[in-house]
């Protein structure tokens, strides 16, 4: 049985944990090592346990806990090699922990088998992961996505459970307290996936096979729970999709208290 949670989920941290019966990685480590332990444990996952840290890109929100994490329980390290070379160059890579630039053609960790594929923003060298499940059933995590390109489909369309970027509401972004060069980089095609946005890609996955989809990397200051879902609800309903019978569609808390999903 596959297993899914998005531990922490927003501008200020992120990590996502997914896994079978029998082996478990973490998509990012954006918060402390000590509340990434404590949610692991709290979902009685041995943070020793974790086969892998595969991160997405550099910036702090996405990897603030990670050489602390890694270092305490030996955990290897995965990224592409533009993000690999920003860890080293600012000492994030200690020598106690394994680490290895992404292979192009994916890595098995354990019985799952993982894949990165391109994602655009405006950081080293980001991506987005894809995780086939030793029964054939595949999630992706697809965040911080400043516009949707065809990699990008490829690679989460037909996906069973996908996390998916709903960053911010457009009109409260511009009209919002960020200041205008912020607003540029946010609204930027390198920047981050509005509800919109958002919205007009989930209907392309459910049509595609997606039973379980969750928003994700919600801004605090330019978006609402309850408006991100309801953006992508009403689109996936104009396609005759029935929430709870056809699908899921939630939400990822900024902390979750919920437990894992299973698929």
């Amino acid at each position: 049985m596959a297993r899914f949670c998005s531990l922490f989920s927003s501008s200020s941290g992120n990590a996502t944990f997914i896994g079978s019966a029998k082996t478990g990685v973490l998509i990012d480590a954006g918060v402390s090592a000590k509340r990434l332990k404590e949610a692991l444990l709290s979902r009685e996952i041995d943070p020793a346990s974790i086969g892998g840290i595969f991160l997405t890109h550099e910036h702090s929100d996405h990897i603030k806990g990670l050489r602390i994490l890694a270092s305490t329980y030996r955990i290897p390290v995965y990224a592409t090699e533009g993000t690999i070379s920003f860890l080293e160059e600012n000492g994030h890579i200690n020598g106690k922990f394994p680490f290895e630039i992404m292979p192009r053609e994916g890595i098995e960790v354990g019985d799952i088998f993982i894949k990165s594929f391109s994602t655009p923003h405006d950081a080293a060298e980001s991506c987005g992961y894809q995780i086939t499940m030793p029964d054939g059933q595949k999630a992706a995590v697809a965040t911080d996505i400043g516009h949707m390109t065809d990699t990008v489909r490829e690679n989460i369309m037909g996906c069973s459970l996908v996390m998916l970027e709903s960053n911010h509401d457009v009109g409260m972004l511009q009209n919002g307290p960020y200041p205008y060069y912020l607003k540029r980089r946010i609204l930027s095609p390198v920047g981050h996936l509005s509800n919109a946005d958002c919205a007009k890609t989930a209907t392309e996955l459910i049509k595609t096979g997606t039973t379980r989809l969750f928003l994700g990397h919600l801004s605090g200051e330019n978006n609402f729970p309850d408006l991100a879902f309801q953006e992508s609800y009403a689109a996936i309903t104009e396609t005759g999709a029935v929430l709870s019978r056809d699908y899921i569609l939630e939400v990822n808390k900024k902390e979750n208290d919920k437990g894992i999903v299973r698929f």
